[in-house]
């Protein structure tokens, strides 16, 4: 029986105790939990030292938009960019507009958040390119 191919995962989000029980959901086997950020600067130097397959990110960091560290991290990697799926606390419908406009592959609530949900997203969404469908 062929086993799927493992995603490599990384984790951004401002709330410490979220990243912790993120990694403690996620990490199992079918996603693995590379590294953790909790800014853009974090973020995009750790997207470029790790090459993750995937990036989880929540929408609010605080004094910095998720959706400005999705286009970043898309612009600065280009067609090897990783997957993205956003994360928030607040509904999907708060940011429909802008989840829709972003270059991630789907949204999922913090508490809807486990590997499969995620991985969901990632197949329903992903083209080949790692970009949402339009």
């Amino acid at each position: 029986m062929l086993r799927s191919v493992q995603l490599r995962c990384l984790i951004v989000d401002d709330n410490a105790l979220f990243l912790t029980a993120a990694r403690a959901i996620l990490d199992g086997d079918d996603l693995t939990v590379v590294g953790e950020a909790r800014n853009m600067a974090e973020a995009v130097s750790r997207a470029s030292e790790l090459s993750p397959d995937l990036v989880l990110l929540d929408i609010d960091l605080g004094e910095e938009s998720g959706f400005a560290v999705a286009r970043e991290l898309t612009a600065r990697a280009g067609e090897a960019a990783p997957k993205i799926v956003l994360v928030s606390a607040h509904p999907e419908d708060d940011f429909a507009d802008l989840i829709a406009e972003s270059p991630a592959l789907g949204f999922v609530a913090k508490s809807d958040l486990g590997a499969a949900t995620v991985l969901e997203i990632v197949r329903r969404g992903d083209g080949g390119s790692g970009r949402r469908p339009r």
